[in-house]
């Protein structure tokens, strides 16, 4: 239980200190305009306010991620509560708010457009295939997960395809109307379902003086599954997760002012934070021990827990909400993740959004795929999304890396957990079934040398683009143009 509660208090201390570094040391400006004016559109960039934006950046951020991985990483024991702290403060939420940020300066472009400026045009390219993908799985996911969980909730009175249905109809609307239209007046309502579920829980784990188990670095998943990669793949939203790369642009188009972004894009990650550690606490210890979490999960994956361990705390009126605010998470992602995919192929091909009949044509063909896609196995999914995901958080925080090197910044604070995660993404791909299915050790000495060839990739790309003709960090604040 110490170890729970210190956990807790570390994410929030983290919040005024190192965030606070952070912010510092990146520079805001406090007088110069966001896109929110300079771009406005009132489709996608119009200025809202700090509690709307930073209510959104959460609910975008915190799909079932911080609550299903956590679920899945306990199962490695306490060593969880460590990646969630560390990984938040100095990874996460480092790389959500450089992202934001960086994407503020250069009228709120996605992360493609990013990659293609800071590491490369073939980068760019790259990224705006990769994103695409990873958003068409997570919005995928984030159709099924919480069908399933609406599906058990009512014991299958309702069937699983009108749900699925649905919540389809729902993410075609979020995604093709202005965003203040749904999601900047719907978001309230499920915030206070979200805060009802993790308040609650953790609230009674400590009131009910759960057996959360004291810090230590042993491996106790019972299937001896190693702790790298694996972990880091496992738990993402709540300590890093490249998801968020893809929704913090959604925000950097509605943010008003410049000195916001510590509190909307760090400080959401945090609470993020939070919510992974409170249902980490509960999958260790309310099962009677990691092997009969395991069953739990072998019989009903982590959803199952979630519903056993909301009843079990809160009772059935309050689990009933509890599972309510869970399902709100994959639901409030899903819709962003489409959103997103929308105005990044939008933005490749320079097609005007402003236009219903636009939005439309290019949102239509996504639902088409990604209703295919809720055609394959949850699991499955679930695994090339995770590996998709922290690849696209790799890729991000190299963007932090070099704007901050260029800008002669501390681009340490990027590049350590960069490079971390570059030798975890490649170790993952080598030694898994979904990749190479190589030897663990063998795929160990593999990803070593090819991170170092990226940083070499990376090293001569900085001195490419500092030689010569002053390189530009910022995008220019112009005039607004028509926008069609």
């Amino acid at each position: 239980m110490i170890t729970f509660i210190v956990a807790i208090i570390l994410l929030v201390v983290g919040y005024f200190t190192y965030g606070k570094y952070i912010d510092k040391m990146f520079g805001t400006k406090s007088d110069r305009p966001t896109p929110a004016y300079h771009q406005r559109d009132d489709v996608d960039y119009l200025p809202m306010k700090t509690s709307s934006n930073s209510l959104i950046q959460l609910l975008n951020i915190a799909g079932v991620g911080p609550i299903f991985g956590p679920i899945m990483g306990a199962l490695y024991g306490p060593v969880a509560f460590i990646w969630i702290v560390v990984g938040c403060i100095f990874a996460g939420a480092v790389h959500d708010y450089l992202t934001g940020m960086i994407s503020i300066r250069n009228k709120g472009a996605h992360l493609p457009e990013l990659a293609g400026k800071f590491l490369g045009q073939f980068m760019k390219h790259f990224v705006n295939i990769f994103s695409i993908l990873l958003l068409l799985l997570t919005g995928t996911v984030f159709v099924t997960s919480p069908a399933l969980l609406l599906h058990n909730l009512v014991d299958g009175r309702i069937a699983l395809g009108i749900i699925i249905f649905v919540i389809f109809v729902y993410y075609i609307l979020s995604t093709i109307l202005p965003i203040d239209k749904i999601i900047g007046r719907i978001y309230p309502v499920f915030g206070a379902l979200l805060l009802i579920s993790a308040v609650g829980i953790g609230f009674r784990l400590i009131q009910t003086g759960a057996p959360i188990p004291e810090i230590n670095l042993k491996n106790m998943h019972p299937d001896g599954a190693p702790i790298f990669p694996l972990l880091f793949f496992t738990i993402t939203c709540g300590a890093l997760s490249g998801f968020h790369a893809t929704q913090t642009p959604i925000i950097s188009r509605t943010t008003n002012k410049e000195k916001n972004g510590r509190f909307i894009f760090y400080g959401m990650m945090i609470a993020e934070g939070i919510i992974a550690m409170i249902w980490a606490a509960a999958g260790m210890s309310l099962f009677n021990g990691y092997s009969g979490l395991n069953e739990v999960l072998a019989r009903g994956e982590a959803a199952l827990v979630v519903s056993q361990a909301s009843h079990l705390l809160l009772g059935s009126v309050f689990g009933t909400i509890a599972v309510l605010g869970v399902i709100v998470l994959p639901i409030t992602s899903g819709d962003t993740s489409f959103r997103s995919a929308r105005m990044i192929i939008a933005d490749y091909l320079n097609y005007g959004q402003r236009s219903m009949v636009k939005r439309i044509i290019v949102a239509i063909p996504l639902f088409v795929i990604s209703f295919g896609l809720t055609q394959v196995d949850f699991t499955v999914l679930w695994r090339y999304f995770s590996w998709a995901n922290q690849t696209t958080a790799v890729i991000a925080l190299w963007v932090g890396a070099m704007y901050l090197l260029i800008a002669k910044k501390n681009f340490w604070v990027a590049a350590v957990p960069a490079v971390f995660m570059t030798w975890n993404i490649f170790t993952y791909i080598l030694s898994q079934k979904i990749g190479l299915g190589l030897d663990l050790n063998l795929s160990y000495g593999i990803a070593f040398i090819l991170t170092i060839l990226w940083i070499g990739y990376f090293t001569y790309q900085y001195k490419k683009m500092t030689a010569g003709v002053k390189f530009e960090l910022d995008h220019p604040i112009q005039q607004q143009q028509p926008i069609s």
